[in-house]
């Protein structure tokens, strides 16, 4: 492990503040530093596209909350390169390192103290008139979802070929375990332990009542073809990428080859990480 590559949400003023102490820190112990552009170019110092790091790098450090996070899991999940995540944003499920850690928690990772964790992805094809138009691979969650306006939506959806129902809805979330603690817990779906080997089936607001979140196995193939006449459906991709679907489109869900791996530093409890992030047991 001699190549650190970083990468930090571009515009947070955090970021180069702590990069000003930790290349030098990095290089004076023999490492080698790459920094993505987007934080190179504040900072004026050289830098290198996201899209290269993953050929360059031996580990990934991410300074940002979890979408930063979420965008480096899927850069790197080909390479199965492990990540250090540090939370400068809100929440935090998955940038588990406190800024007032960070040293120490690097430390430890270099040393070779860290354990890894590995969580699954999901990989989502998107089929049109048969054949898949696009694929995409996420750490995080797939959303199906209508636009503002527009009426329910029809979901006709198979697990593995066997008819499950037909949901009217605002929409249907796809949920990996590591982030069953966002958009699906919101919409009244389980919280489920990260490492676990399952997908979670959350429809958005179902106008049948008894339509409830199903956990299905890791190894489960989920098909939803959107039934509705309507040009305003949208898959969305960790929240962060969008794509319009069209009436007749069917969406392929499935457990990815490709795993996140994470550095947990420390003794790490997980029921401590959700009475802080969830406020359990405060009044």
């Amino acid at each position: 492990m001699k190549n650190i590559g970083i990468i930090s949400k571009p515009g947070k003023p955090e970021p180069p503040e702590i990069l000003k102490e930790l290349i030098p820190w990095l290089t004076g112990k023999g490492f080698n530093v790459f920094i993505d552009r987007e934080t190179s170019d504040v900072m004026g110092i050289k830098g290198y596209s996201r899209s290269e790091m993953p050929e360059l790098v031996d580990v990934v450090v991410v300074l940002g909350g979890d979408g930063t996070m979420l965008g480096a899991a899927r850069l790197v999940a080909e390479k199965g390169l492990p990540i250090l995540g540090v939370n400068l944003g809100g929440l935090g499920f998955i940038t588990e390192v406190n800024r007032s850690d960070l040293f120490t928690a690097i430390e430890t990772m270099l040393r070779g103290e860290c354990s890894v964790e590995e969580r699954i992805m999901i990989q989502a094809d998107i089929m049109r008139n048969g054949e898949a138009i696009t694929t995409y691979t996420v750490l995080n969650d797939l959303v199906i979802t209508k636009g503002a306006l527009a009426r329910i939506i029809d979901l006709e959806t198979q697990v593995d070929h066997s008819y499950v129902t037909t949901f009217k809805s605002d929409g249907l979330i796809m949920s990996t375990p590591t982030c069953s603690t966002a958009y699906n817990l919101s919409a009244g779906g389980p919280i489920v332990h990260p490492v676990l080997d399952c997908i979670v089936l959350t429809p958005i607001c179902p106008h049948t009542l008894t339509n409830r979140p199903i956990v299905l196995s890791g190894g489960s193939l989920i098909e939803v073809g959107l039934k509705s006449e309507s040009e305003d459906v949208f898959l969305t991709l960790d929240g962060q990428i969008g794509v319009s679907l069209k009436k007749g489109d069917v969406v392929k869900v499935k457990k990815s080859p490709h795993k996140t791996r994470l550095f947990i530093p420390g003794e790490r409890d997980y029921f401590q990480v959700l009475r802080e992030k969830l406020k359990w047991g405060e009044r």
